[in-house]
């Protein structure tokens, strides 16, 4: 019998009721009995608080929301994870590691990637891909402009403030119940809660009701003295005593405590800041300490940096970006625009619903028109990830089939061509998974799914399809595979990866899936981000419905529903305003003419390239879907040069490479959308052809293998202004293979990356390490 030690439920620091507690006596028991100790934390409390690391914590994490992101009716916002040294090889997700270019330059990487899902699947740590990398960017650049002196100052004005509050409160005869707070007190009345809230939205603000007689309060910067003296009128008006009873705003029978003698009471100064938390939990080590973050505190310093660090970014702005099942296609200026309004930014996910009218409007709009395009019964907007709606999707029939008596079904079939995400969501769904194959032609072996649906028949649980196929086929043997999932009790998941080959010419639903996630970041124009935010809503039909996920606070299903999946009842809510225009503005006829657009342009590229390539699968027409494979094996042998020196040598094309060894070892995946022009189809087209004549100048003997231009590939400029070359090929080729590059060049900022080595010196970009070398 295994034995394991069990660790006790995350701390938090401070409470959800507003209170600050010493763990340090817990932690020190628990790791006495060969445990962990996990705190959900607030990073700006921490600019005033001894962080959890420093009392023993093994990880921390929390929402760095408040770090300069808007609310957004819930979302998008970035989580953090942080765990000690010894167990960052079972952290979940991405991991940015310090490397070395080729040239000896400092390098930033994924780090430690065999970790994850798109390597390991089943086994990995997580079945994150797309997370929140732009909210990650948003609270860095927060943290950037005001460094730790300007966070330092931020926290402790809200501290004093919340303490200024606590002190009127309690002269108004409540009682706050928080003794130790950063910027959350919680408070006993003298008269109903539903009283209090009444008075509150009388003044337009709302309170956290917390029991019948209980509220609390959270302060954050932009709180004005004017909100803190609003607030303390809304006490005075549910005081039970009679000389505070309010007939109409500012006819007290008795004055509200004045702010400044509240601050001169407690003494409350920018001098002598307010601590009504434990002496002993005050922070005395030191952080953000690098450069970058006691440097750019100026708008125009800031903007100048942000500047910079775009610049080294290859976006859509500059050239396609073909990376096969990604969809990364044209966000439209005009379906952006609404992101930045402070009427979908500054929301909070939990007003009363009538406070939020027209977001819901917009919502249902959305949810409509979703469930026309793919033929479901009914949409959840909660996931935030494709994989995220995966896991959604499973834990959904897992509900279901626990509800007809089949819990014991518990076996899900993945093909061996599935994203990464899919056999980690299985896992994590608490599914087996098995593996079955595809034939020769790269469709899903229904002889094999046949003989395994049997096998399992009183096990099958579900089985999880992209469509089209990630070998960028449209399978003619979908809807066989689908009957006879169905014909031995499981239930279709179609992973909706490569839905932008099906909108306007086939439903998801029609063909047979029970459940699909429906990546909004992908087919539906929210922006990437550099890796999020995403949106994975799923889409079931009806006798799944019951099933989707509720929320504690809001509810958006009924008795059955699975527990939430995301902090937020609609996901992330202010993004999905990007869609519903896409949508809008497209219309039945406009999104019929993308997809056709976009398979004609890959049919087009393919034809373009397969004289110069082995395309790896066709269907029996010799045609893609919307993308296609390049086989980049044979050049191992012929020349020396793999998939990857095809990639990095794009860089100096100026393009993003193609998806690299996915879902075969040492091939490109090329997705040029329905975005793009002929004539951008054509300059990618050429640099892939201009390489392969590079290749053949190394299997001619013309270019050394291992020292040509492809495998010292990229060259940034600084390699082309060393006074001695010494390389194989001129200083010409390696920076202007084609005669375009004179006038529109992108350039490598690094050299090619030394991931070995950013593996083995694994050097995080936190805790103390300041300086690389």
């Amino acid at each position: 019998m295994i034995k394991f030690t069990p660790s006790p439920p995350p701390q938090k620091y401070p409470t959800t009721d507003g209170r600050v507690i010493d763990y340090s006596p817990f932690v020190e028991k628990v790791h006495a009995h060969g445990a962990l100790v996990c705190c959900a934390t607030d990073l700006l409390a921490l600019t005033l608080l001894t962080p959890p690391g420093e009392f023993g914590c093994d990880i921390a994490f929390g929402n760095s929301q408040r770090f300069g992101v808007p609310l957004g009716y819930g979302g998008p916002h970035a989580a953090f994870f942080a765990v000690k040294d010894e167990h960052k090889r079972r952290m979940p997700g991405r991991l940015i590691g310090v490397s070395k270019d080729a040239n000896g330059k400092l390098a930033y990487r994924l780090a430690l990637q065999t970790r994850e899902q798109h390597i390991r699947r089943e086994k990995a740590t997580s079945n994150i891909c797309t997370s929140q990398a732009l909210l990650a960017n948003m609270a860095a650049m927060y943290a950037v402009y005001h460094g730790p002196r300007g966070l330092r100052e931020i926290a402790q004005r809200i501290h004093n403030l919340t303490a200024i509050l606590a002190e009127g409160v309690t002269r108004l005869g409540h009682t706050v119940k928080t003794a130790n707070f950063f910027d959350t007190i919680t408070i006993e009345l003298k008269c109903d809660a539903e009283e209090l809230a009444l008075a509150a939205g009388e003044a337009g603000i709302n309170v956290r009701g917390v029991d019948a007689r209980t509220v609390a309060v959270t302060l954050d910067e932009t709180v004005t003295k004017e909100d803190l003296d609003d607030l303390l009128h809304v006490f005075a008006t549910a005081s039970s005593e009679e000389s505070y009873r309010l007939g109409s705003r500012g006819q007290l029978d008795a004055p509200v405590p004045a702010l400044d003698t509240l601050a001169t009471d407690l003494g409350v100064t920018p001098a002598t800041p307010a601590a009504r938390y434990p002496a002993a939990l005050a922070r005395t080590s030191k952080f953000l300490t690098h450069p970058i973050f006691n440097s750019h505190h100026s708008e125009t310093e800031m903007l100048r940096y942000l500047a910079q660090l775009q610049g080294k970014d290859l976006s859509l702005a500059d050239a396609m970006i073909p990376l096969g099942s990604c969809t990364m296609k044209l966000n439209a200026t005009t379906q952006m625009i609404p992101v930045t309004w402070p009427e979908f930014a500054n929301i909070h996910p939990f007003v009363p619903l009538d406070q939020a009218s027209g977001y819901r409007i917009m919502l249902q709009e959305l949810d409509y028109a979703l469930s026309e395009v793919t033929g479901f019964d009914q949409i959840s907007l909660q996931p935030n990830s494709g994989a995220q709606g995966e896991y959604t999707g499973l834990r959904v029939i897992s509900a279901y089939l626990k509800s007809q008596g089949q819990e014991s079904r518990n076996v899900c079939l993945i093909p061996v061509s599935a994203h990464g995400t899919n056999p980690a969501s299985a896992a994590m769904s608490g599914m087996q998974v098995v593996t079955i194959r595809c034939d020769e032609q790269g469709n899903l072996d229904l002889a094999d799914l046949k003989a395994k649906a049997e096998l399992y028949s009183d096990r099958l649980a579900a089985t999880m399809i992209t469509y089209p196929s990630t070998y960028g086929v449209f399978e003619d043997g979908i809807k066989e595979a689908c009957r006879i999932v169905h014909e031995h009790g499981g239930q279709v998941y179609m992973d909706g990866a490569n839905l932008n080959a099906q909108m306007g010419l086939c439903k998801p639903a029609e063909i047979g899936a029970d459940v699909c996630h429906l990546n909004l970041h992908k087919t539906f124009c929210i922006p990437h981000g550099g890796g999020g935010p995403g949106m994975g809503p799923i889409g079931v039909k009806a006798h799944l419905a019951p099933f989707l996920p509720g929320h504690p606070v809001v509810k958006t299903s009924g008795e059955l529903a699975i527990g939430p999946v995301s902090a937020a009842p609609w996901g992330s809510a202010s993004i999905l305003p990007i869609s519903w225009a896409y949508l809008k503005m497209m219309g039945d006829d406009g999104l019929r003419r993308a997809t056709e657009v976009a398979l004609l342009n890959a049919n087009y590229m393919l034809r373009r390239l397969e004289k110069h390539y082995k395309i790896l699968y066709t269907n029996s027409n010799g045609f893609c879907a919307h993308e296609f494979i390049i086989d980049c094996r044979p050049f191992k042998e012929s020349a020396g040069i793999e998939g990857i020196d095809i990639a990095k040598r794009l860089h100096d094309y100026g393009f993003h490479s193609p998806t690299m060894s996915f879902p075969v070892a040492n091939t490109l995946m090329i997705e040029p959308t329905e975005s793009e022009s002929l004539a951008e189809l054509d300059r990618f087209c050429d640099a892939m052809i201009s390489i392969r004549g590079e290749i053949a100048a190394v299997e001619k003997g013309e270019q050394p293998r291992g020292n040509n231009v492809l495998t010292r590939s990229p060259h940034p400029v600084e390699v082309l202004l060393v006074e001695k070359w010494d390389r194989p090929y001129s200083r010409e080729t390696a920076a202007y293979p084609v005669k375009g590059l004179r006038e529109r060049k992108f350039w490598p900022r690094v050299g090619r990356v030394d991931d070995t080595f950013g593996d083995r010196n694994l050097v995080g970009l936190g805790g103390e390490r300041n300086s690389y070398s």
